[in-house]
């Protein structure tokens, strides 16, 4: 675990105990590394605001006797603050999984978080993209780079995340070794679990001719994705490089990386795919996660269901 990641305001025994779950999280249950970022903010917010609570670092007799009436108000001074309550409920996620931990392994227990209630979060649709608009990204997204390979990277990356339905911290973990071949491709998802998502000819097709025109080798173990200078593809720059076509192009703002695989779900839906078979596409663990897909609005299912799939009618 990095050191700069560990939390400032904590005694030295509930710190012990803090690296020990990190550890779980990233070797056990291998979280993403944002969701772990994710979780050792809302740490270390929690701790910073026991701190001040309390006016002394909290050791691990503390956190157990942590009250209904201190969890609230940890939880209301995030609303102060301006958190929503997908926030806030992500906030309460990452302490309870910490008590959990340490509750199941004897160092303490907090009946008290049981007693608080998730945050009320407004069910939230996938927004996908017309297929129209879907088109114009894989069309338009070699344009904008001025060095010619990384447009067939951008390109090709693009094309994976919509013809296949990646998220896209899975997209950039593939390794050359692990490229789609022979029409399919093999996906580490959350929670490690594996996939196998069937590969269009053109998805094929775009990732041949980025290969091809990459300037660095290729081997078993190089990142199938590279960034200017041969490391691994960061994410942030792909999202980036969505971001400005996206502005060049006049492309709605929703569209980011995970729109496209939403569109890849909703354009199968509408064209008489079925929920198991696009929750196995998406490695979805519940098939209730994939339902959102039919709450879309009519006259939107309408238009999209009047064409096909637009790459998976295109000559490769």
């Amino acid at each position: 675990m990095d050191k700069d990641a560990l939390p400032v305001s904590v005694a030295a025994d509930l710190l012990e105990r803090y690296r020990q779950w990190v550890d779980y999280l990233t070797v056990e249950k291998r979280f993403s590394r944002h969701t772990l970022r994710a979780y050792l903010s809302d740490m270390d917010y929690f701790f910073a605001f026991l701190t001040r609570h309390l006016g002394k670092p909290p050791g691990l007799n503390d956190l157990g006797d942590t009250s209904v009436r201190d969890f609230r108000a940890f939880l209301a001074k995030k609303t102060a603050e301006g958190a929503g309550a997908a926030t806030r409920a992500r906030a309460l996620a990452s302490l309870r999984n910490f008590l959990k931990w340490l509750d199941k392994n004897g160092h303490l227990h907090n009946a008290a978080i049981g007693s608080i209630r998730t945050p009320k979060q407004p069910r939230r649709i996938p927004r996908a993209l017309p297929p129209k608009q879907a088109k114009e990204v894989i069309e338009h997204a070699d344009e904008l780079p001025e060095i010619p390979w990384i447009g067939l990277r951008d390109r090709a990356l693009f094309t994976l995340l919509y013809g296949c339905g990646l998220r896209i911290d899975e997209a950039l973990k593939l390794n050359y070794g692990q490229r789609p071949q022979n029409g399919e491709v093999r996906v580490m998802g959350k929670g490690s679990k594996e996939r196998m998502v069937p590969v269009l000819p053109l998805v094929q097709k775009m990732l041949d001719e980025y290969i091809a025109a990459c300037p660095y080798g290729f081997e078993k173990e190089t990142p199938l994705f590279m960034g200017v200078r041969g490391g691994r593809l960061n994410q942030g720059v792909a999202q980036r490089q969505l971001r400005n076509l996206r502005r060049s192009f006049g492309l709605p703002e929703s569209l980011t990386p995970h729109a496209l695989r939403h569109s890849f779900a909703t354009h199968i839906l509408v064209n008489g795919g079925d929920l198991r078979s696009i929750q196995e596409l998406l490695g979805h663990a519940s098939v209730t996660t994939t339902q959102r897909y039919t709450d879309y609005d009519n006259a939107q299912l309408l238009e999209i269901y009047m064409k096909a799939h637009p790459r998976a009618k295109a000559d490769p």
